[in-house]
């Protein structure tokens, strides 16, 4: 853990990390999101005296982090180890995800009120990861009756819910070539999400920007895909506030 994590910590009262958990949720308490999921994992291995977290060490603290920042936070589902890889934009992107549209409508019927390719596959000229991120509106997310069996017909499970989206994924043994997220209809989720899509089709030089940064967070986070999305976070949100 360096100097300037330790002097945060100590500012937030923190005088042990001997306890992660409470250690970090004493610097959330003091800096809002300046607290960041990389303190979590340093201050994880700080606890165990490690210079860097093992796969399964990573998982824990994100489970914890996320479980702070997202209201509701919950894992459920199957886990799955795919690696991350980053490619060229592909033009038959958009011809997958009508496929993957068509399925979605005759499977969920009147319940998907709107559904959208977002994600990067959804702007052209734009490196991806190459899974389709589909978004699918809901008039009430908390009725996963409503839907979750529907997308469990297409090989799709639940992986994890909170109080603004569920996210649905192949099951571990069909290829990751789609990420479905249900959201409310006319939530900040699903605006922000369209929002983002849009700000990228529209401005060569925000794409080019995300393409790079993305190009070289799958090179430092090639193991870990919650830390890759997370590294994402601020740029999108700094785009969006630009608006």
């Amino acid at each position: 853990m360096d100097d300037v994590l330790r002097s945060r910590l100590a500012a937030a009262g923190v005088a042990s990390v001997e306890d992660p958990e409470a250690a970090f949720e004493a610097l959330q308490a003091a800096e809002g999101d300046g607290a960041t999921l990389f303190d979590r994992y340093a201050i994880e291995a700080a606890s165990l005296g490690v210079p860097e977290l093992d796969a399964e060490a990573r998982r824990r603290a994100a489970l914890h982090f996320y479980g702070l920042q997202w209201e509701g936070f919950e894992v459920v589902g199957s886990p799955r180890d795919d690696p991350i890889e980053v490619v060229d934009y592909d033009p038959a992107w958009p011809e997958r995800f009508a496929e993957w549209r068509d399925r979605l409508a005759v499977a969920l019927g009147p319940v998907a009120a709107r559904i959208e390719h977002v994600g990067s596959t959804a702007v052209p000229g734009l490196a991806a990861k190459p899974i389709l991120d589909i978004q699918v509106s809901v008039e009430d997310l908390s009725d996963e009756y409503a839907y979750v069996p529907a997308l469990a017909s297409l090989g799709l499970e639940l992986r994890s819910r909170d109080a603004e989206h569920r996210y649905i994924r192949p099951v571990p043994d069909r290829p990751r070539e789609v990420h479905v997220h249900v959201c409310a209809v006319d939530s900040q989720w699903e605006r922000d999400h369209l929002r983002f899509r849009d700000l990228l089709r529209s401005d060569d030089e925000l794409r080019d920007a995300y393409d790079d940064l993305k190009r070289r967070l799958v090179i430092d986070h090639a193991d870990d895909r919650l830390a890759y999305t997370e590294r994402k976070t601020a740029f999108i949100t700094a785009a969006l506030l630009r608006q």
